[in-house]
C-alpha cells in the first residue's frame, strides 16, 4: 500500500508537469507533493494507534492532499491508499466519514476535469471506496478473531503445561512415597525391632544382642542402597543382582523370616518370555509392602508368597494365617500408627493401576488374609 501511494503520487505529479509545466501553480504543486511524500514517510514511525501525534499527522496528510487535489485534480487517485491509512488509524465509526470525505473530494476533482456529470466519475470512486472499506473492515475483524483464538490457544497450552507439571510433580511425589514406604520405612521398622530386642538382651544374652545389632546394620546398609536406587528410579537391588523375580522374592522372604514369622515362596508355571522390568519391580515392591503389613499388623506365624505365571497375566498371592481384618471396615486403619496409616494398600493399588492390574483382598477377623495382585501381560 505504501508503494502504491508513492507510485500514484509520482504518476500524478508527472502527469501535471507534462501538461502544465509552465502553469502558475507548478512550484506549489511540486512543493506540496514533496511535503506530502515527507509526511507520509513519517507516518510509520508514529505507530498505528490513534494517539494525538498520529491524529495530527493524519490531519496534515489529508489537508495537504486536499490542497493538491484542489490545485491539480489528477492527485485524486492518491485517495485509495489514504483510505487504508485512515482505516488503520481511526476506529470504524470515525474512519468511514473520513473515507466518505476523501471520496467526495476525489469525485469533485474528477468532475472538474470532465467538465460534465460523467456517470463513470460519479459512481466509480464511491464504488472503489466502498469495496476498499469493506475489505479492510472484514479483514480487520477476521484478524481480531484470529488473534483472540491464538490467545486462547496460547493460554490453553500454558494451562496444559502447568497441569502436566503439576501431574508430573504429584506422580513423582507418589512414586517416592511408595518407594519410601516399601523400602526405607520397612527397613527402619525392622531396625527398630532389632535394636529394641538387642537392648533387652544386652545384659542377659550379649551374643544374641550383638547378632541383632549386626542384623540391624545389614538392614541399614541395604536400605541405603535401595534409597540410592529409587532416587534415580533404578531397578530394586534384589532384581539388580540378577536371577529374576522369583529369586528376588526368595531374598525378600529370607529377610522377612524371623523366629516369630516364617515366609515361604512358591511358584506355579514359568513365563514364556522375560517379564518386563516395570512388572518385576512392581510385584517385588508389592510383596515387600504386603509382608510389611503382615509383620506389623497381622500377628501371623506363617506367610506365603505364590507367583503364578499364566499366558496372559502374572499373579502374586500373599497369604498369612494372622488375625485378619474386615477389608470393607476401618480396622486396618485403626491398627496402623500415624506414620504408617494409609500408605500400604493404597501404594499397592497405585502400582497396579499404573500397569493396568487389579488387586483382590480376601480376609475376615480371625481367619487370616489373602492378597492377590494380577498384572496383564501384553502378547508378544
Amino acid at each position: 500500500m505504501h508503494t502504491a501511494f508513492f507510485v500514484l503520487l509520482a504518476a500524478s505529479l508527472a502527469r501535471y508537469l507534462a501538461r502544465h509545466a509552465e502553469g502558475p501553480h507548478t512550484p506549489w504543486i511540486i512543493a506540496l507533493s514533496a511535503l506530502l511524500a515527507v509526511l507520509y514517510v513519517l507516518g510509520p514511525a508514529l505507530g498505528t494507534r490513534p494517539s494525538p501525534r498520529r491524529l495530527t499527522w493524519l490531519a496534515l496528510v489529508v489537508a495537504t492532499w486536499a490542497v493538491l487535489v484542489v490545485l491539480a485534480p489528477s492527485f485524486a487517485w492518491c485517495a485509495v491508499p489514504l483510505f487504508y491509512t485512515g482505516l488503520r488509524t481511526l476506529p470504524p465509526r470515525a474512519a468511514l466519514p473520513l473515507v466518505a470525505l476523501l471520496t467526495a473530494l476525489a469525485v469533485a476533482a474528477q468532475l472538474s476535469l470532465a467538465g460534465w456529470p460523467d456517470p463513470n466519475v460519479l459512481l466509480a470512486p464511491p464504488a472503489v471506496a466502498a469495496v476498499a472499506a469493506t475489505v479492510f473492515v472484514v479483514m480487520q475483524r477476521q484478524a481480531a478473531r484470529r488473534d483472540a483464538l491464538i490467545d486462547d490457544l496460547v493460554r490453553t497450552r500454558r494451562d496444559l503445561a502447568a497441569t502436566e507439571r503439576r501431574e508430573g510433580t504429584l506422580a513423582e511425589r507418589e512414586r517416592l512415597a511408595r518407594e519410601i514406604h516399601d523400602t526405607l520405612a520397612q527397613g527402619l521398622s525392622s531396625q527398630r525391632m532389632l535394636l529394641q530386642a538387642a537392648d533387652r538382651l544386652w545384659d542377659t544374652a550379649p551374643g544374641t544382642a550383638r547378632g541383632h545389632v549386626r542384623a540391624a546394620a545389614a538392614i541399614a546398609e541395604r536400605s541405603l542402597a535401595e534409597a540410592r536406587r529409587f532416587v534415580h528410579d533404578l531397578t530394586p537391588a534384589d532384581l539388580a543382582e540378577g536371577g529374576g523375580l522369583l529369586q528376588a522374592l526368595c531374598a525378600v522372604a529370607a529377610r522377612e523370616t524371623t523366629p516369630a514369622l516364617t515366609v515361604r515362596v512358591q511358584s506355579e508355571g514359568t513365563p514364556s518370555d522375560p517379564l518386563p522390568a516395570p512388572v518385576e519391580s512392581a510385584l517385588l515392591r508389592i510383596a515387600q509392602g504386603a509382608l510389611a503389613n503382615v509383620r506389623e499388623h497381622a500377628r501371623a506365624t506363617t506367610a506365603t508368597l505364590t507367583l503364578t505365571c499364566l499366558d496372559d497375566e502374572i499373579v502374586l498371592d500373599v497369604t498369612d494365617d494372622g488375625r485378619g481384618f474386615d477389608p470393607h471396615g476401618r480396622e486396618v486403619r485403626e491398627t496402623a500408627t500415624d506414620e504408617q496409616r494409609g500408605h500400604g494398600l493404597p501404594a499397592i493399588r497405585a502400582r497396579l493401576r499404573q500397569l493396568g492390574g487389579t488387586l483382590t483382598i480376601e480376609s475376615a477377623p480371625g481367619e487370616g488374609t489373602a492378597l492377590s495382585a494380577a498384572i496383564p501381560l501384553e502378547p508378544r
